[in-house]
């Protein structure tokens, strides 16, 4: 493999990893009946989190963490009003993008503002040329999420509270416990996917910086019929379609700007139109749980 071939194959692992940790977290809380449009979100504020505690601390584990405990923090608010007072997940969700948006960028402005120096966050040292530790531990994830699923009590428990909810209940599964967790769980890896963002790809924060991954993360779950495996094929075409699009930039070719950096959305698109009604969705999925005693 030639020079070219080589960076090509290491930037879609790059630009893969955030949305295949994403993407995990989805299909758990999907997996669980719970579906969260919020993802973007999500992905935002953790990457927020992790650019203001890491230029703040110096420390990755501590940007990370932070993170991760901001993606939760808003997952627990989605899931309070979707879980516990049967609000809409659509709206919900929706709501969830704008009130992320708008408050890492208000963020943003107040603590780092224009004449202020330009600032950056800790860098994720490689393992090796190219690889990165959050690479392993997107890797130990879908590995542990498919056993989980697939494997586990535990797994048949949420596969169960998905596909039928009441009848989970009626044997004894915790339902609303269940889908809390795997929300919560869902939150950790959105921003999980923020971190990666700031720490190992950009090195920088700027407002709206994932740009639709959190949308193409929930189509990844579809594109690949909720099984961890052909999710994280997804993942790799859209990480190599972004990868390439970056190349051809750098190349020279005369391709417009605007065509080549569409190319990822256009796949989302295509994925959705041709895998929406093909993708066997739990039975109970967004469908609000009442126990009836």
């Amino acid at each position: 493999m030639d020079a070219a071939g080589l960076a090509l194959v290491l930037a879609t692992l790059r630009l893969s990893t955030p949305l295949g940790v994403a993407a995990m977290g989805e299909l758990v809380g999907q997996r669980a009946g719970v579906l969260n449009i919020g993802i973007e979100g999500l992905m935002l504020v953790g990457a927020f989190g992790a650019f203001a505690v890491g230029v703040a601390t110096g420390s990755v584990l501590l940007a990370t963490g932070a993170a991760v405990g901001l993606g939760c923090l808003l997952a627990a608010i989605f899931a309070w009003f979707v879980l516990n007072q049967r609000a809409d997940p659509i709206v919900t969700g929706t709501a969830v993008n704008l009130l992320a948006l708008g408050g890492t960028g208000s963020a943003y402005r107040l603590l780092f503002p224009p004449e202020r120096p330009i600032v950056s966050p800790p860098a994720v040292p490689d393992l090796v040329p190219g690889v990165g530790v959050f690479l392993l531990v997107a890797v130990l994830l879908v590995v542990a999420v498919a056993i989980l699923l697939s494997r586990t009590r535990i797994g048949l428990e949420i596969r169960a509270t998905g596909e039928r909810a009441e009848a989970a209940h009626n044997e004894g599964i915790p339902v609303m416990r269940l889908r809390w967790a795997c929300t919560l769980f869902g939150g950790a890896c959105a921003g999980l996917a923020g971190a990666i963002l700031v720490l190992w790809i950009s090195q920088s924060f700027v407002e709206g910086m994932t740009a639709g991954r959190g949308f193409i993360a929930l189509s990844l779950v579809l594109f690949g019929g909720y099984r961890p495996a052909r999710i994280v094929a997804g993942a790799l075409l859209f990480g190599g379609a972004n990868a390439l699009q970056f190349q051809l930039q750098a190349a020279g070719f005369e391709i417009p700007y605007a065509l080549l950096l569409m190319t990822p959305y256009v796949l989302t698109l295509i994925v959705l139109a041709l895998y929406a009604g093909r993708a066997h969705a739990p039975g109970d999925l967004a469908r609000p749980f009442v126990a009836r005693t």
